[in-house]
């Protein structure tokens, strides 16, 4: 996991290089997409650095037992916070999906995916699995900073016809404990003091 702002501005480069846009380099490597716009600035300074704390959860990421196993702590969040039924799980792709596959199987749920596009264009929820119209979902992602992605989650499958019920991280790097009226959940919480 790359430390120092001349590593992280490398591996942003180095991304660009290959096709990754804002939000997908974020995802990679878990930082916010304020932080990787700031990354890619061509001048950068430390006065002016964005607040940010990089989540590396490779440990967990790299054998999917360890994504099982974290997923039984996630089942059990959701009956702790919901006294609803629940119909599908959404994951947030690229990271949130692993986990949301993980939960929907230990629980006999529906599987539904969405794909974050940018902070300008959104989120799409894809045809391919589960449609959510009408059912009550819990949406999983691994890390929350902003909040951008997850709000535009929530308000892409309200317009979809799901009812979200509750939203699910492994690193809350924000002080909120809700998006869009939706209870937010952290495995951990990460902010800055």
């Amino acid at each position: 996991m790359p430390l120092s702002v001349d590593e992280l501005r490398a591996k942003v480069e180095a991304y660009r290089s290959n096709g990754l846009n804002t939000q997908q380099i974020a995802d990679e490597l878990s930082l916010s997409q304020t932080t990787i716009q700031w990354l890619s600035s061509s001048s950068i300074t430390t006065d002016d650095h964005p607040t940010d704390v990089q989540v590396g959860w490779r440990s967990i990421a790299v054998r999917a037992s360890r994504i099982e196993a974290i997923s039984y702590i996630f089942v059990d969040i959701i009956y702790e916070e919901l006294d609803a039924e629940i119909d599908a799980i959404v994951g947030i792709s690229i990271n949130g999906i692993p986990f949301a596959q993980a939960i929907a199987g230990q629980m006999d749920l529906d599987l539904s995916i969405s794909r974050s596009i940018n902070e300008e264009e959104g989120a799409h929820v894809s045809e391919i699995f589960a449609n959510v119209s009408g059912k009550r979902v819990v949406v999983v992602d691994d890390v929350v900073s902003s909040g951008t992605t997850l709000k535009k989650t929530i308000q892409n499958l309200r317009k979809a016809g799901a009812d979200v019920k509750l939203c699910l991280v492994l690193a809350n790097k924000s002080e909120a404990n809700a998006l869009e009226g939706v209870p937010l959940r952290g495995l951990v919480r990460v902010v800055t003091v």
